[in-house]
């Protein structure tokens, strides 16, 4: 059970047999954000260190602390038993406390409260605490995460991924919230950015642009204990660390059958190359290495040419990397030397001089950023063969949190879709 246990100490300025206007009392509450009928029943509690219970429904939804007797709330401040503040919102008339979520479940947590009341013309500063503890989760399944793509050194084009142990609907806009709020990201340097849902158990989180150069990226869960929906709650997962590099883009002008590759900004190789012709072109917009292979055997079979057609091809290609799933590479491609730099004779991949091909496959690294311009392809899509994710706009991409376009922005402070409190203040979420 919800258990509430208060104790007040003498108030600031008034005699030790105890406030002037009476012990201060609070209506606690706890109800579901789905704007449905509230069924927990509100209790009203007499700061004055007797206890008193709720049943678990009082974790259903955040908890509301109100005033009940004269005065305001001049501070309110939620820890968790390790000294975590817990985010909430004073309303503007100083009456009324309200977490920004609820609290996760077999925890313990204080509230230490400033109340300010007049007595005699005077103002005067009463103290209280309130104890209050969560049930424990039911015995069941539990909702994890699993963070993507592993630890080590990226480009800065990387998304970060979160696969899902069980599916979270669209259709329970409460649980992705629940869910996105657990999920927390941060880096150094600090970054704007946000989670996309993909799928009902996939989040891709991006920033508003790449990731800075040399940059540490943080992803960890706070869902363990979370009431996600019903009786689902959410379990233990394991964090993840990962680094970027150099900021390196290679930029394939279809027109210009050029690919020019740039470290931090600076033009570092200008390549001539050769891309899709009519009926095969390359797709055109923002991709992101997804692996290197030193040979890889191709064959027209795989993109939907049949055996026997004179398109077919069978071939031992060297020092390849990779852009989507389907297919697409750059590559060494020996046998069109002639069209390089002059005409598009691909099937799709990016084809230059095994030389060329080589220094790029030494350069590059996953994550790294391909652009491809001025060409006659169809977009590269977002999601569904390979990181496109860079091709929506930041509006776009906000559209795909549970949060919506109104999402409170990430940081280094390590802070999911609702990183600040509701008001913005000092009590930011660190569960």
């Amino acid at each position: 059970m919800l258990a509430l246990q208060a104790a007040q100490q003498t108030a600031v300025g008034a005699p030790a047999g105890g406030p002037p206007d009476g012990a201060v009392q609070l209506a606690v509450a706890s109800c579901p954000t789905t704007g449905a009928l509230c069924t927990t029943p509100r209790r009203n509690v007499d700061l004055d260190g007797r206890p008193l219970a709720f049943d678990d429904r009082a974790a259903a939804g955040p908890v509301e602390l109100t005033l009940r007797t004269a005065g305001r709330l001049a501070d309110v401040n939620v820890t968790d038993h390790k000294g975590r503040r817990v985010a909430g919102q004073v309303s503007s008339d100083g009456r009324r406390w309200t977490g920004a979520a609820p609290l996760p479940a077999d925890g313990r947590y204080t509230a230490r409260l400033v109340v300010e009341r007049t007595d005699g013309g005077r103002q005067r500063l009463h103290h209280a605490r309130l104890s209050l503890s969560t049930p424990a989760a039911p015995e069941g399944e539990r909702l994890t995460a699993e963070f993507g793509p592993g630890g080590g050194t990226y480009g800065v084009g990387q998304p970060l991924t979160a696969e899902l142990s069980h599916p979270v609907p669209a259709t329970d806009p409460d649980a992705r919230r629940a869910v996105e709020r657990a999920l927390h990201v941060s880096s150094e340097p600090r970054v704007e950015g946000a989670w996309h849902w993909v799928g009902p158990t996939t989040l891709h989180y991006r920033p508003r642009d790449f990731w800075p150069a040399r940059a540490t990226v943080s992803v960890r869960s706070a869902l363990d204990g979370v009431r996600v929906t019903g009786r689902l709650y959410g379990g233990p997962s394991a964090s993840l660390t990962l680094t970027t590099g150099d900021r390196i883009e290679a930029v394939t002008d279809v027109a210009a059958h050029t690919l020019t590759v740039l470290r931090d900004g600076e033009v570092v190789r200008t390549i001539p190359v050769t891309t899709g012709k009519a009926g095969y072109r390359t797709r055109g917009g923002v991709k992101v290495v997804l692996g290197k292979e030193a040979t890889v055997r191709m064959r027209g079979d795989s993109i939907g040419i049949a055996r026997g057609s004179g398109d077919f091809f069978d071939l031992k290609v060297r020092w390849a990397t990779r852009v989507t799933w389907s297919g697409e590479y750059l590559h060494a491609a020996p046998w069109s030397l002639d069209a390089q730099g002059s005409e598009d004779v691909s099937h799709g991949c990016t084809g230059m001089s095994t030389e060329d091909a080589a220094w790029l496959f030494r350069t590059v690294r996953e994550g790294d950023v391909v652009r491809v311009i001025n060409g006659y392809g169809k977009p590269m899509t977002p999601f569904d063969n390979g990181y496109g994710d860079w091709n929506l706009s930041w509006p776009e991409w906000r559209r795909g949190s549970a949060f919506g376009s109104g999402a409170a922005e990430s940081g280094a402070a390590g802070t999911g879709a609702s990183g600040a409190g509701p008001d913005g203040s000092a009590l930011r979420p660190a569960l």
